[in-house]
């Protein structure tokens, strides 16, 4: 055992001491890092900077006004108040490496479909669409909008408390 123990008992048991406003919130804060497309930088500066969290947390006030374009008054003591624990900047990263993990499968997704579209096409139409930019044609748009929900509903199933989906493997027999 070291001197400084990196993942007490306490750690273990973390994200059940959130309650369901503060899961939301860091949820929105995940969601807006992926949406702008800063999940590498954001992982990078989140572990840069986790051993100051609680540091961090009484510097907010400097940030202020930029954080709350974020977030409202409240949403902001909120993550105040939760960023003096150690465990919050974990889960925050769990949280952004998850929804990264489901835009990712719609971006693959929604390249596959456009490439199997486009196989289909004139030379012509590929070569506008390369210009211009491709627009999802209009009679195909129910059918990839229904292929995209579903990665969100199967992403949407339980889920273990750390972000992490819970799997099934391992229950069946061997023989």
């Amino acid at each position: 055992m070291g001197f400084f123990p990196l993942h007490s008992a306490e750690d273990k048991n973390a994200a059940d001491r959130y309650s369901d406003d503060e899961k939301a919130l860091l949820d929105k804060l995940a969601k807006k890092v992926v949406h702008w497309k800063m999940t590498a930088p954001a992982i990078m500066a989140l572990e840069s900077v986790k051993p100051l969290n609680y540091i961090g947390s009484q510097t907010m006030v400097f940030f202020e006004p930029i954080i709350q374009t974020i977030f409202n008054l409240k949403d902001y003591d909120s993550v105040r108040l939760m960023l003096e624990r150690r465990e919050t900047i974990e889960m925050l990263l769990l949280r952004i490496e998850f929804f990264d993990a489901i835009a990712m499968r719609k971006e693959k997704l929604f390249n596959k479909l456009k490439k199997e579209y486009l196989r289909t096409q004139t030379t012509g139409f590929r070569f506008k669409s390369a210009l211009i930019g491709f627009r999802v044609p209009k009679h195909l748009e129910a059918d990839w909008k229904a292929k995209v929900d579903a990665i969100d509903a199967e992403m949407a199933e339980p889920q273990q408390t750390d972000g992490t989906q819970k799997s099934d493997t391992g229950t069946g027999t061997s023989s």
